[in-house]
């Protein structure tokens, strides 16, 4: 026994004595990997970041400095429409930041805001950044403790809420002399300055050797965006998508000066929005308590993109795409049924997907529950310049085998052939749009009407275009290919159109089918090259010979929400949604492959943004520019 404890003891001992020089390995390798990398870069012909051994090198810069100074135009992304970038930086702390207002009375809050989120952005540039935490540890040098950057700022005008004729332009210069650098931004109204303190925050970038931000020393950049239209959609009815999820989203749109979230907030599987005038669309159509968004925090979303420079559109989708959520009228004495077909079965032969649901055309119920949801709508989006009625993929067959509204048409002498329909529908829109009109206050000679969007449907088919729409009250949204006929007789009879072919800029293609097996729908999958490449110029010039200035709004990429969620969004859309806003802010005259290096960093920039934005490449092809090709 006594032998046996004395061999235990010599065990610890030699425990002990390997613990310690384990200790002291790992305090050597800590050290280690804090020495200066053996690799710097240097920027070469064509604007491209080469990697060097450093050994014997001179001149070379960190990763970083290289794609900031790199090229005309850095890492900016979307490019602007002019740019000139020095090819030297400054070191300074964040701390050292500074604004200079120059705004009127009703602007300088908003543009408060919109600093703080400048600054936000610069905080997390550094790779140890955790909210709340404060990485910034030093040792500094002098110079850098003591350089300053003030943000000179100067709005023109008063307007504080976006429109179609919204001045998003802005100038930035970037001069240093002594210890400070001054960027001066200066803009007709706050939207434009705020695209300006974006474009700053792309011309900074984290020092890796110093632990200190850097930004350029000169630099001018003059722009304006090519379309007023620069959208996202995201669908919360087929997945609910939380808060969080929808603030990380409008991050990112405003990283990427996309100016518009489409809210597709409702359709037939769920209804999860709270109304305080009709409780009982949430409650018998949210898929939870939980899972619900109150006007209460509409309206701080509303907020919180105003400031990024991003509107909520919103949208009802109507009369098809509705359903769960409107089942409690019939429980109404006198109100009878909102919504037809809702979750029939088989759903293949009353819908496109399941669950299946129509507004119930015979019942003028509908009417007045729409007035109230359009009230309460414009309410907590306010203010609203555009909305959305939806107003694709109805089937007629839920119609006309409901027997109630055969009823209804025959008794009326509507007729039961489908042209009797589709007038009814045409009827059904003109009434919404009135409704609409007059939540917003519009018609009574103090404010215009709110612009309206529909998507292409069988109202929109060439043969009908004219028949039940007027071109002055209506935007055309094409969801359909970049082929579709229904686009040049669009653009030849005076709509204005937004983009959205589901060919290149549907975010949702290319997974697994989630209804029967194989792919889905719009496979195969947009990669950021398809999406990049999708000119809505390039379309209407094809199509009609003409690319029809003032009429092309936009476009906008779609997240339809089967297959994604709070867990998976992120990933899905970033980011090649980005990709679709320099080529809506841009409209750039070259392809993808000259935008791939921007691109590719411009990830990076999201993923520190705390947005989980999707892997395009290897990390090695971001630190050797060029060299993965094809």
């Amino acid at each position: 026994m006594r032998r046996a404890a004395a061999s235990m003891q010599g065990l610890v001992v030699v425990m002990v004595a390997a613990v310690g020089v384990a200790a002291q390995e790992t305090t050597n390798v800590n050290n280690f990997f804090k020495m200066p990398a053996p690799w710097g870069w240097a920027c070469e012909g064509g604007g491209r970041c080469v990697k060097y051994e450093a050994a014997g090198r001179p001149n070379l810069t960190t990763l970083n400095q290289c794609k900031l100074t790199c090229g005309p135009a850095g890492a900016l992304l979307p490019l602007p429409s002019a740019a000139t970038i020095g090819d030297s930086v400054s070191l300074f702390l964040p701390q050292s930041v500074s604004l200079k207002p120059m705004c009127l009375p009703e602007v300088c809050p908003v543009l408060q805001e919109a600093f703080e989120v400048f600054l936000d952005s610069l905080q997390r540039y550094h790779p140890e950044y955790a909210e709340g935490a404060a990485p910034w540890t030093g040792p500094w040098d002098a110079a850098t403790q003591a350089h300053k950057l003030v943000v000179e700022v100067a709005v023109r005008g008063p307007e504080t809420h976006l429109t179609l004729d919204t001045d998003e332009s802005y100038d930035l210069t970037v001069a240093t002399a002594g210890g400070t650098t001054t960027a001066s931004v200066t803009a007709n109204t706050f939207f434009g300055a705020r695209h300006g303190l974006e474009t700053l925050s792309q011309l900074v970038e984290y020092h890796e050797t110093d632990d200190a931000l850097m930004v350029v020393t000169t630099a001018a950049v003059t722009d304006a965006p090519a379309f007023p239209y620069r959208g996202l959609l995201v669908d919360t009815s087929r997945n609910f998508v939380t808060e969080a999820a929808l603030r990380r989203t409008l991050d990112a749109m405003a990283a990427s000066k996309l100016n518009t979230l489409h809210w597709h907030i409702t359709d037939s599987h769920s209804f999860p929005l709270a109304l305080d005038t009709l409780p009982n669309m949430a409650y018998y159509g949210a898929y939870s308590p939980r899972q619900v968004y109150t006007p209460a925090q509409v309206r701080r979303l509303v907020q919180y993109a105003r400031v990024r420079g991003v509107r909520l559109l919103p949208e009802l989708d109507a009369p098809a795409h509705v359903g769960n959520g409107w089942q409690w009228a019939e429980k109404e004495e006198g109100l009878g049924r909102l919504a037809v077909c809702v979750n029939q079965e088989p759903w293949q032969e009353f819908c496109v997907e399941p669950p299946c649901g129509q507004l119930n055309l015979a019942n003028p119920a509908i009417y007045d529950v729409l007035g109230h949801i359009y009230r309460e709508l414009i309410d907590i989006f306010a203010p609203v310049d555009i909305f959305h009625y939806g107003g694709d993929e109805v089937n007629l067959k839920c119609w006309n085998t409901t027997e109630e509204i055969v009823t209804w048409m025959t008794a009326n002498g509507h007729g039961l052939d489908a042209d009797a329909y589709y007038r009814q529908w045409g009827v059904f829109q003109e009434k919404a749009r009135q409704l609409l009109q007059a939540a917003a206050g519009a018609g009574q000679g103090h404010r215009k009407e709110v612009e309206g969007v529909l998507w292409t449907s069988e109202l929109t088919n060439p043969a009908r275009l004219n028949t039940f729409l007027n071109s002055s009250q209506y935007i055309i949204q094409i969801w359909s290919t970049r082929q579709d006929p229904v686009i040049k007789e669009a653009l030849t009879r005076g709509y204005r159109v937004i983009f959205s072919n589901h060919d290149a800029w549907y975010l949702d293609c290319g997974a697994g089918a989630w209804v029967g097996e194989g792919n889905n729908w719009c496979s195969p999958y947009k990669g950021w090259q398809t999406m990049y490449d999708n000119s809505p110029h390039d379309i209407a010039l094809t199509l009609t010979g003409s690319s029809h200035p003032g009429q092309i709004l936009g476009g906008e990429s779609a997240m339809w929400t089967e297959q994604a969620d709070t867990s998976t969004i992120d990933s899905k859309v970033w980011p090649r949604a980005a990709a679709v806003a320099e080529r809506l802010w841009t409209n750039p005259a070259t392809g993808w492959r000259d935008a791939e290096t921007r691109f590719i960093h411009h990830r990076q920039r999201l993923v520190r943004r705390g947005v989980q934005a999707e892997r395009i490449q290897p990390q090695w092809c971001h630190q050797n520019e060029g060299l993965c090709y094809l």
